[in-house]
C-alpha cells in the first residue's frame, strides 16, 4: 500500500526488519542467504486492528442486535458481570488467535480487565497497543483516583517487546469532562496514545446535543447531565482538551457540522468498525465528510459481542471481512484506498507509521501471504471483496503461521 503493486515481487529480511523491496529477478544476485518461495501468493503487509475487545471474543452470538443503544449497553454489562477472571483470559487468548489466524499482526485493543495485561502479553506474539479503560461516572469515583490506578497498571506493567499501554476513557456519557482533562494532560506528559469511544450512536448524539434521549433518560439518575444539551459529543469532548494528535477516536457515526474540521485542526484519528456498525443499524458512516476534512481515518473490528451471526456461524476478528462490509456501503472508495485503511493509516492511528503496515525498506517484517493467481491489477478489488484465506503469517521475521501451499 505504500508504493505500486509489484509482479513477482520479493522481500529480503534480515533481523526482523525488511531490507529490500522489489522484482525477484532483480534481488535474487545480490542476495545469498536463504530463499523461500511462497508459490503463486500476494504478500501483503500484516493487517492493523486499530479497535478491538479481545476480551470480548466469547461473547459472539450472545446479544442479538438490540432495540436501543442503551439497551445493548445493559446487556454487556450485565454478560460482563456473570464472567470469571479465567473466561475473560480464555476470551482474550482465543481473539488473539483468530487475529493472527486472519493476517492482523498488530492490535489496538481496548482492556477492561487490567490484571489480565501481565498474563495476556506473554501469550501472543501479537504487537500490542492496550488502552487500560477507564470509566467512573455510574461508581462516582474522583477522577484523580481513576487515573491514578490507570496510570498505576501503565507503569507497573512488565516491559515486553512489541508490547505498550495507553489509557482509554470509555466514552463522554461515561466518563466525568476532569477525566478526559486529566487523561489529555497525562497523555501529553508522557507521550502515550489515548482511545475513546466517540459519537458512536444517535442515543449518544441526542443525548449532548439536545439533552434528550434514550442515553439521556437512562443515565439521568446515574451521572451530573448538566454538560448535555450543549453541544455535540465531539465538541463535548474537545471542550475538555481530549481531541488531540494521540487521540483515536472510535466509530464517530454523527457529526454536528464542524465536527469533522474540528478532528482535522486537532489531528485526532478516527477508527470506523463496520460490522459493528452494521450490526447497531447506525446512519452511514460520514466517509467521505471526514476524509475532505483531512481527518485519518483507520478499520477496526469492535468487539464480536457487536457483530452479526451469520446464519449459525459465529463471527471471528477479521478485517477482511470488515473490508468487504466497508466496500458494500462504500463503493466509491478506491480499493487501495480502501486497503490502507487497514495498513498505513492504521498504523498512523496507533503512532506506528514508518514500522508497520507497510512492505518498506526499515519496516518491521510483519508480512501476509495470501493464494492468488491472477493479473496483479485484479488483486485490490478481490481481496476487499472475497475475504480471502490467509495462509502464511510472519511477524518480525518469523513465521507465527507456517505457510501452506495455495
Amino acid at each position: 500500500m505504500a508504493q505500486k503493486l509489484i509482479d513477482d515481487g520479493a522481500l529480503i529480511i534480515s533481523n526482523g526488519k525488511i531490507a529490500e523491496v522489489g522484482r525477484f529477478r532483480d534481488l535474487y544476485s545480490i542476495y545469498a542467504g536463504d530463499r523461500i518461495d511462497l508459490g503463486e501468493v500476494a504478500l501483503l503487509p500484516g493487517l492493523i486492528n486499530a479497535h478491538c475487545h479481545l476480551d470480548y471474543t466469547h461473547m459472539a452470538g450472545a446479544l442479538p442486535p438490540p432495540r436501543s443503544f442503551p439497551d445493548w449497553i445493559k446487556g454487556i454489562l450485565a454478560l460482563k458481570a456473570q464472567w470469571s477472571y479465567s473466561e475473560f483470559a480464555a476470551s482474550w487468548i482465543a481473539g488473539a488467535s483468530q487475529c493472527l489466524d486472519h493476517g492482523i499482526t498488530t492490535v489496538g485493543d481496548i482492556e477492561a480487565v487490567p490484571e489480565l495485561i501481565e498474563e495476556s502479553w506473554a501469550a501472543t506474539p501479537l504487537r500490542l497497543l492496550t488502552f487500560v479503560e477507564l470509566t467512573g461516572v455510574r461508581s462516582q469515583r474522583e477522577p484523580s483516583a481513576v487515573i491514578s490506578e490507570g496510570l498505576d497498571v501503565i507503569k507497573n506493567t512488565p516491559k515486553i517487546p512489541n508490547k505498550s499501554a495507553g489509557l482509554s476513557p470509555h466514552a463522554p456519557y461515561s466518563t466525568k469532562g476532569t477525566l478526559l482533562s486529566l487523561v489529555a494532560k497525562a497523555s501529553e506528559q508522557e507521550n502515550f496514545r489515548v482511545s475513546i469511544h466517540l459519537a458512536e450512536s444517535q442515543a449518544e448524539f441526542d443525548m449532548f446535543l439536545k439533552a434528550g434521549g434514550p442515553l439521556y433518560d437512562w443515565l439521568k439518575t446515574q451521572r451530573d447531565v448538566r454538560d448535555c444539551g450543549h453541544c455535540s459529543p465531539v465538541a463535548h469532548v474537545d471542550t475538555y482538551d481530549g481531541l488531540t494528535e494521540r487521540t483515536v477516536a472510535v466509530h464517530v457515526n454523527y457529526l454536528a457540522p464542524g465536527d469533522a474540521f474540528r478532528l482535522a485542526l486537532r489531528k485526532t484519528h478516527v477508527v470506523h468498525c463496520p460490522q459493528s456498525h452494521e450490526y447497531f443499524q447506525h446512519a452511514r458512516f460520514p466517509y467521505e465528510e471526514l476524509k475532505s476534512a483531512g481527518v485519518n481515518i483507520a478499520l477496526g473490528t469492535d468487539s464480536l459481542a457487536s457483530t452479526r451471526m451469520r446464519g449459525k456461524t459465529k463471527p471471528e476478528l477479521n478485517l477482511f471481512d470488515e473490508l468487504a462490509q466497508f466496500s458494500s456501503t462504500h463503493s466509491g472508495v478506491r480499493p487501495n484506498e480502501r486497503l490502507q485503511l487497514a495498513t498505513l493509516n492504521a498504523a498512523r492511528a496507533l503512532g506506528m507509521q514508518g514500522d508497520v503496515g507497510q512492505l518498506s525498506p526499515a519496516a518491521h517484517a510483519d508480512v501476509i501471504a495470501l493464494p492468488f493467481n491472477a493479473r496483479a491489477s485484479e488483486f485490490e478489488e478481490w481481496a476487499c471483496h472475497e475475504r480471502p484465506k490467509v495462509t502464511g503469517v510472519m511477524l518480525a521475521g518469523n513465521w507465527v503461521r507456517e505457510p501452506l501451499a495455495a
